[in-house]
């Protein structure tokens, strides 16, 4: 019968898959496209509102920039989306930026794709899950109080999707999504409509008034400030780098399959991203935070509004006045994406874990499949990370927002960088004119796609800078540290394991130790054990803590007539490691060229509470003698009934187990004789 917690694991993530069933894993475009693109597709949420909240630091006027920063965030998506199609096609083991940075530029450049990478995606599930709790609460008002216990409460559901497996995750995410397309492009069409049918359409904040702490910049202040509003839109293409992190998942052929994929999100998000921002301003629509220096107030009243809705929820409000089922619909589905948005850095992160472990850059638990063939470790870490962010930030957009796209945007540049070298390289060795021409297209796309970029990553840090984004830039250079430390350890364990021709000779002796307590059937069975080894010598060795205690067990063992002569340690004060310790480096000081095997009898147990009665002082002799060159540790185990509910059913006795002995031989006068045999004993 299964236990418990193997029942649990099994109800929660399913059956565990063989190695052979990873096949059945891949995705089809169709399943592909929600899952590495619900992230950048749900920053049509957050992305023009991000810009307009921005804006509102100068005042209502500033509001007229919209949509010529939402154009300039279009341009650079659409530059994205075409420089990673060529990365795709280029690079299909699931490195991403990662290889590419590492094969064209070097080591140290790829570690710094990666620890923004890995930053990024922490950023993207903390904040798309706390902008879909926002979302949510315009439509269900009584969780506005509970936002941070249902951000994470969300964060648990999408890690238990994500260890599932790969494909069930796709299918359970790919009917919301293209709800969501489907919502707002119906949202989108009939605005349009009631537009062109001459409605007067006006959002909810349309007559409030907007106060800025800059409302009278101009010159250098007024250009930081529509600089600050473009980064902030740059919210909008977080996410397209996933899909050349998960390039393996795709089906045959798997570049172009990725390639195509990456396409319908630039179509798609390109699509939505503008649609929304023009519906917004076309209403009118406003929004304000005091953490970001604005305030909507109500010229009626002369109040500050604090409880506006988002400018999503705000336009959809307002193009469906008449129909308030599509406005649930969107508000729902919005929140629903935003929540699996969070997916695709589920799936990028515990890739590039793994392809980091592989590397020996990280632990190499990182790049172990779980029961269903999923990197489980580098999802359960991922979701620890953004649950802590959540907590601290109290699932605030408006806080997290400054950290956000700092980390996507060098490893968009640094990659891009390295894509032209690798087209480069390959142009110094092609001589089919068909082929250089098509490198040469790619190189220019990659090398437009990297100076954008990193324009882009400048005035992100300029302006993101003292708002929060100093925070990433520290956490990057820690995370590049502590992976170059990891790689050094890995090297240099190997470089010590390396075989050398010393390592092979045999020692010259074998000195066995069998450490005692008590006489009992664990300390009998690793007599026993320790005799089949054929060491050199054999003793026995105990500790006098108790001097009345140690004579006794003198006496006992003289009484049983053991071979294995007993040799009693003395302490003074009372310590077991020491003595012992110290008896160990003395038998090897005498003979350095042989080993000591120590052998320790330990219980093995059922319960959790039963190992912090038994084993302690097993543990710190194992843990002590383990650092001493020329000391094997051997414990010796002996099964307590309580342990039997872990094997399932009793077993019968195996062989060296302790069985009842016969009984013990007598001389003519009854008087019992030793026979020396431990084995045979209880």
């Amino acid at each position: 019968m299964p236990t418990v917690p193997d029942f649990a694991k099994r109800l929660l993530l399913g059956r565990a898959l063989s190695s052979a069933s990873q096949h059945e894993q891949l995705l089809r475009k169709r399943i592909a496209l929600p899952i590495f693109a619900s992230d950048a597709l749900s920053s049509v949420a957050y992305a023009p509102q991000e810009i307009m909240l921005a804006l509102a630091a100068g005042g209502l006027v500033m509001y007229h920039y919209t949509p010529w920063i939402a154009a300039a965030v279009v341009v650079i998506l659409l530059t994205v989306v075409a420089s990673y199609r060529q990365n795709v096609r280029a690079y299909q083991s699931g490195g991403g930026d990662f290889e590419v940075a590492t094969t064209n530029l070097g080591d140290n450049w790829g570690l710094i794709v990666a620890s923004a990478l890995l930053v990024d995606y922490v950023m993207t599930v903390a904040v798309s899950v706390s902008s879909g709790v926002e979302n949510l609460g315009a439509l269900l008002k009584f969780l506005q109080p509970h936002e941070v216990l249902v951000a994470i409460v969300i964060v648990a559901l999408v890690t238990i999707a994500n260890l599932r497996g790969l494909k069930e995750a796709g299918l359970a995410f790919a009917v919301p999504t293209y709800l969501f397309m489907f919502a707002v492009a119906g949202m989108l069409l009939w605005g349009a409509a009631r537009f062109a049918f001459g409605a007067d359409l006006e959002a909810e904040t349309a007559h409030y008034q907007v106060h800025g702490d800059e409302m009278h910049a101009s010159g250098f202040a007024l250009i930081f400030l529509l600089l600050r509003a473009f980064s902030s839109g740059c919210a909008a293409l977080t996410g397209v780098e996933s899909i050349s992190n998960g390039v393996p998942a795709f089906r045959k052929p798997k570049g172009e399959n990725a390639a195509k994929t990456l396409l319908m999100l630039g179509a798609v998000g390109t699509t939505l991203f503008g649609g929304v921002t023009a519906l917004a301003y076309a209403t009118s629509a406003k929004f304000a935070d005091p953490a970001a220096g604005s305030e909507l107030v109500d010229p009626k009243t002369g109040k500050e509004i604090t409880d506006a809705d988002p400018v999503i929820a705000q336009v959809a409000h307002t193009v469906f006045s008449n129909f308030t089922p599509g406005f649930a619909l969107v508000t729902v589905m919005t929140a629903l994406i935003l929540f699996l948005a969070a997916n695709t850095a589920f799936n990028g992160f515990p890739v590039l874990g793994s392809v980091l472990a592989q590397n020996r850059y990280l632990p190499r638990q990182l790049h172990t499949r779980g029961d269903r063939l999923a990197f489980s470790n580098g999802i359960i870490i991922l979701a620890a990370a953004a649950g802590l962010l959540i907590y601290a930030y109290d699932a605030s957009v408006s806080k997290l927002i400054p950290l956000y796209t700092v980390g996507v945007f060098v490893s968009f540049t640094v990659s891009q960088i390295g894509m032209v070298r690798h087209w480069n390289r390959l142009l110094r060795d092609e001589s089919d004119a068909r082929q250089r021409r098509r490198m040469v297209v790619s190189r220019s796309i990659n090398a437009f796609g990297a100076t954008l970029t990193g324009v882009v990553l400048v005035v992100v840090l300029i302006t993101k800078f003292a708002l929060g984004a100093y925070i990433v830039v520290i956490a990057m250079p820690v995370l590049f540290a502590m992976m170059r430390g990891i790689r050094r350890h890995y090297d240099r364990v190997a470089q010590e394991l390396a075989p050398s021709g010393e390592d092979v000779a045999l020692p010259a002796r074998n000195h066995a130790i069998v450490l005692v307590s008590k006489i009992h059937k664990p300390t009998l069975r690793a007599l026993a054990y320790a005799q089949v080894t054929r060491p050199s010598t054999l003793e026995a060795v105990t500790v006098a803590v108790d001097a009345a205690e140690s004579r006794r067990l003198q006496e006992e063992w003289d009484a049983l007539d053991v071979s294995v002569p007993l040799k009693i340690l003395d302490s003074p004060f009372r310590e077991v490691t020491r003595p012992v310790l110290e008896y160990v480096k003395s038998v090897r000081r005498r003979s350095p060229r042989d080993v000591v095997t120590v052998f320790i009898p330990e219980y093995v147990v059922g319960h959790w509470w039963e190992q912090l009665l038994h084993n302690q002082s097993a543990l710190r002799l194992k843990g002590r003698l383990l650092f001493q060159p020329g000391v094997m540790v051997t414990s010796v185990a002996w099964q307590l009934h309580s342990s039997d509910r872990l094997k399932g059913r009793a077993e019968g006795a195996a062989p060296g187990a302790s069985r009842r002995p016969p009984r013990p031989p007598r001389d003519g006068d009854g008087a019992v004789r030793g026979t020396g045999i431990v084995s045979d004993r209880d």
